[in-house]
C-alpha cells in the first residue's frame, strides 16, 4: 500500500471516530508493520516447532527446581528485552518470580519421576504484543503441562499494567491463574523482546 494512502486512511479513521482510534493505536502498528506478518495469539500458540532446554541432565544434580528456575528466569528476561527488563526487574524478582517458582515446584512435584525426566522448557518467548513467556512441556508427547504468559492491560485513568498469569493442562488451558501485576506507566509500553 502506498505511504500516502496509508496516512490518509489513518487520518480519516482518527477523524471519523472522534479520536477513539488514534494514529498510535495497536491496530495501526500491526497493519503498518511490514517486517513481520500479523499472527493471532492462537496461531502463535499452536506452532509445532519448539526450541527446548532439557532437564534430563539436571535430574542427577541436587536440585532440579534450581535448574528449572534459572531457565525460567532467563526466558522471562529475554521476553522483557532491554527496554522493559530494567524498569520492572526489581518488582518481578521480588513479587512475581517467587510465585512463578512456587507454581513450577508444585506442578513438577505432581509429575512422576520418569515423566519429570522428559520435561523441557520452550526457548522462544513471543514478541510484539503476544503473551507467551515460556511453556513447560513433555518432550515425547509435545504437550504442555503449564504455560506462563504476560499480558499488557490498560486500565482507564491508571495506565498500563503487565498482568502475569499461567494456564494448566488440567483445565485445558481455559482458566487464567493470576501471578500478579506490575505497573508500567501511563505511556504505551514498548513491544516485547525490544
Amino acid at each position: 500500500m502506498k505511504k500516502w494512502l496509508q496516512k490518509t486512511i489513518i487520518i480519516t479513521v482518527a477523524f471519523l471516530t472522534f479520536g477513539l482510534i488514534s494514529p498510535n493505536h495497536l491496530i495501526w502498528e500491526q497493519l503498518l508493520d511490514n517486517k513481520n506478518p500479523t499472527k493471532s495469539i492462537a496461531s502463535d500458540a499452536n506452532t509445532s516447532e519448539f526450541n527446548q532446554v532439557s532437564f534430563i541432565d539436571s535430574l542427577d544434580s541436587p536440585n532440579l527446581s534450581e535448574t528449572i528456575s534459572l531457565a525460567a528466569r532467563e526466558q522471562a528476561y529475554i521476553k522483557f528485552g532491554n527496554r522493559i527488563g530494567p524498569v520492572i526487574q526489581d518488582e518481578f524478582d521480588d513479587v512475581i518470580f517467587p510465585r512463578m517458582q512456587e507454581v513450577i515446584d508444585t506442578t513438577i512435584a505432581k509429575v512422576e519421576g520418569e515423566k519429570a525426566a522428559k520435561l523441557s522448557i520452550t526457548e522462544q518467548p513471543s514478541g510484539e504484543y503476544h503473551e507467551k513467556i515460556f511453556h513447560i512441556y513433555n518432550e515425547e508427547t509435545r504437550k504442555d503441562f503449564i504455560r506462563f504468559h504476560v499480558r499488557t492491560d490498560k486500565k482507564p485513568q491508571d495506565g498500563y499494567y503487565f498482568n502475569f498469569h499461567y494456564h494448566l493442562a488440567e483445565d485445558n488451558y481455559s482458566k487464567h491463574y493470576a501471578l500478579g501485576e506490575i505497573f508500567w506507566s501511563k505511556n504505551t509500553p514498548p513491544k516485547w523482546l525490544s
